[in-house]
């Protein structure tokens, strides 16, 4: 084989990875996600009523929404289930002095 050859295979075998290096990325994060930091902690979450078990859903928590300088309260709602993973329910995370929004996901 040249090497001309050689490099175009390298080429090609480099911008493959490259490609399912970044449709992997995409992929594993929510088309939504986005970094939300707030200055301050969320108020105590809310006692919600759950409702009774779906077949084929997971309850997602209700949650505090950062929104335009003050914190929303989202109520829960059902997530389909994906087979051979676990619902990770979104929460916040004090990082220094600020708190950060970590978006639910399977894992």
């Amino acid at each position: 084989m040249s090497n001309s050859n050689n490099r175009v295979i390298r080429l090609l075998g480099s911008t493959l990875a490259a490609a399912l290096c970044c449709a992997a990325t995409l992929t594993s994060a929510p088309a939504s996600a986005q970094v939300v930091i707030a200055p301050m902690a969320p108020p105590p979450p809310r006692v919600e009523v759950v409702p009774a078990p779906r077949p084929g859903y997971v309850w997602d928590q209700g949650r505090w929404r950062w929104d335009h300088g003050r914190y929303v309260w989202v109520g829960g709602h059902w997530q389909p289930v994906r087979v051979g993973y676990h619902w990770v329910p979104g929460h916040w995370a004090q990082r220094g002095p600020h708190w950060r929004w970590i978006e639910g996901h399977w894992a």
